[in-house]
């Protein structure tokens, strides 16, 4: 009884152990094989007059089969690869070529099935030189994030025309997330260089590094690892990498287009194109795209120029003479008188400047200054001045303005040599602590007029600042013996040497006015009624 007892918990044991290891047995399933696999093709702007496209090069394929769990498109070295079946090419070659796309829809395993599609695209758009010269160089010209600018990284609503408009990066804000380390090389042979981190190059190269992006998108770069923030995979592991870029025009808008999952900045998904929004100040594009859900615009200013050494320090602490406008009404009269008149003395301006409260006044804090439409092409506006109530040579102007958004306004915040009238412009010197075309409201300048450089030219620069319009600024100026310097929320952006020879050794007064029209208002909107610009104040520092 007792070896029938020892052979009975023996087989018990077996019995027990087999079921254990059934249970533990991982399934995977039935293999099954894709089927009836689908594709389509629509070329932008196809219709019956345009078969062939509008000239633009962009298809969108659409691909559907049977029991898939991802599709990928393939067109030479280029692929796609998107679970719901759809994707973007753009074919840049001039003229009308022929093309062919292979789809591959895979089920579970691997197991896959493949179709090809062919399609017939007419490319018309030739790129400017210029603009290819920008984005090139004369060699391997390097961009990046411009990490120190106001409103570098942000968004907005698909189709919005003010960047940034729900969200703008503040300067550096996104430091250590794995975006500012990254450069992007357009390379002349139709090959963009993503590199992602620049920092670990030397002295060997080390093609490591780190991208940012949306967690419900960076996932289709394959990478690993990260670290998640809210909606955001911060520091994501990944190595240089390459696809191809070229320039489009759909809808006439200048467009940078990346295959593969080439992005700039912030891995948003979508169609990996960014419109050229701005193109207008040297070294420096503003972007923007849609992400991958048409959820969201996505905005970014890059740069092609390094980061300056950037740790200004004032040689000016001692407040001396300050406007808060505090109090509701008029301007203060010790503060503040005016230019009264039409035409603008010289630049062919639209307006007449008053002192009425319809055209100046302070209110909840802020100096307003409003140009108005009186209608027929007439308009009033205001131009204050601290001539002969304020004057000084030397020291550190602020300014904390928001600006007007209307085409034709021609906002600027100034100082003149207070001998004017004796020693004719530009004999008296002009220092333009900020001025804005009426046609441009996405950047701002900075000039100094004087006889070497004028009448009709400055020496001046320009910053992109998107969100000029929409969120108050500073704007400051620091003028020495020996430089004078312009900066946007204490970013230098222009340094013009000052000596003994230029006219900046005396005696300025302050101005704030909106012009509108004239040499760098331009055409006024021609349903313009009324804008403003809004100072918080004004200080001067010695």
């Amino acid at each position: 009884m007792k070896n029938l007892k020892n052979i009975f918990t023996s087989l018990l044991g077996i019995l027990l152990l087999t079921v254990s290891c059934q249970d533990d047995e991982a399934t995977v399933g039935d293999l099954l094989t894709p089927t009836n696999l689908q594709v389509t093709a629509v070329i932008v702007g196809q219709d019956a007059n345009n078969p062939n496209g509008d000239g633009s090069g962009v298809v969108n394929f659409t691909a559907s089969a049977d029991d898939t769990i991802t599709y990928r498109f393939v067109y030479e070295a280029n692929q796609q690869t998107d679970p719901a079946g759809t994707a973007l090419f753009t074919f840049s070659n001039l003229g009308l070529n022929s093309y062919t796309v292979t789809v591959i829809a895979f089920g579970t395993g691997g197991i896959s099935t493949s179709t090809t599609i062919t399609v017939d695209v007419l490319a018309t758009y030739a790129p400017p030189m210029e603009l290819i010269d920008k984005l090139v160089g004369t060699s391997s010209r390097s961009w990046r994030i411009k990490s120190e600018q106001q409103g570098h990284f942000g968004l907005g609503p698909v189709g919005g025309s003010v960047p940034t408009e729900w969200y703008g990066a503040g300067p550096e804000e996104k430091v250590g997330v794995g975006m500012y380390d990254d450069r992007y090389i357009f390379n002349a042979d139709g090959t963009f260089t993503f590199v992602t981190n620049n920092t670990n190059d030397d002295p060997t190269t080390d093609i490591s590094g780190t991208v940012f992006g949306r967690a419900s998108f960076i996932d289709e770069l394959g990478g690993s690892g990260g670290n998640p923030n809210g909606d955001d995979i911060e520091n994501l592991p990944y190595d240089d990498f390459s696809e191809t870029w070229a320039l489009i025009a759909p809808g006439g808008v200048e467009t940078i287009t990346l295959t593969g999952n080439g992005f700039i900045g912030y891995y948003t998904g979508g169609s990996h194109t960014y419109e050229i929004f701005d193109r207008s100040v040297p070294n420096e594009l503003v972007l923007r795209t849609t992400d991958g859900n048409s959820g969201f615009d996505w905005w970014f200013i890059i740069t092609s120029a390094e980061p300056a050494s950037n740790n200004f320090q004032t040689q000016y602490n001692n407040l001396v003479w300050q406007d808060e406008f505090d109090v509701d009404g008029a301007p203060d009269a010790a503060n503040w008188t005016y230019d009264l008149g039409a035409g603008g003395w010289g630049n062919g301006e639209s307006q007449t400047y008053t002192n009425s409260a319809d055209n100046v006044v302070v209110d909840g804090g802020f100096l307003k200054i409003n140009a108005i439409s009186t209608g027929g092409g007439n308009y009033t506006s205001a131009r204050l001045k601290s001539e002969n109530l304020y004057e000084f040579t030397n020291g550190r102007v602020e300014v904390r303005a928001k600006l007007p958004a209307s085409q034709g306004t021609w906002p600027a915040i100034w100082a003149l040599g207070a001998d004017y009238q004796t020693n004719t412009w530009p004999g008296c010197g002009e220092i333009d602590i900020m001025e804005q075309k009426g046609q441009d409201k996405n950047t701002v300048l900075a000039t100094v007029h004087h006889p070497g450089v004028s009448p009709g030219a400055g020496d001046g620069a320009a910053t992109s600042l998107p969100t000029s319009t929409t969120e108050f600024h500073n704007y400051t100026v620091e003028w020495t013996p020996t430089a004078i310097t312009f900066l946007v929320d204490d970013f230098v952006y222009h340094t013009v040497e000052n000596n003994a020879t230029l006219p900046f050794d005396s005696d300025f007064f302050l101005i704030l006015n909106i012009a509108m029209g004239g040499t760098l208002g331009g055409t006024i909107d021609p349903g313009f009624t009324q804008d403003t610009m809004e100072i918080d104040y004004v200080r001067v520092y010695q």
